[in-house]
């Protein structure tokens, strides 16, 4: 082995485990984050900035479109992130 290399080390995690109470906690079904759901709101903070007439509302459904994305499970996973779904003129949870 030379000077400047050193070892690896490779390290073996165990997986997670769940208590009893965190699947006692979470009765509801949770919906898995698509990575695009980040760029969508990126995209619709950007929209927002730039354009004075429509509603976020409006600009929301229109880069869900754009994105081909569904708008209910984007929806389910905004409800689950919490008072985003205010800002953004979600329902009211």
């Amino acid at each position: 082995m030379n000077r400047r290399q050193r070892a690896k080390t490779v390290i073996e995690l165990e997986p997670r485990r769940t208590t009893a109470t965190e699947t006692a906690r979470s009765p509801e079904t949770t919906v898995e984050p698509d990575p695009l759901y980040g760029v969508v709101l990126l995209k619709t903070a950007l929209e927002l900035k730039r354009r004075k007439d429509g509603s976020p509302e409006e600009i929301l459904r229109s880069v869900l479109a754009r994105m081909r994305l569904p708008e209910d499970e984007f929806r389910a996973w905004l409800s689950q992130q919490g008072e985003l779904s205010k800002v953004l003129g979600g329902g009211e949870s």
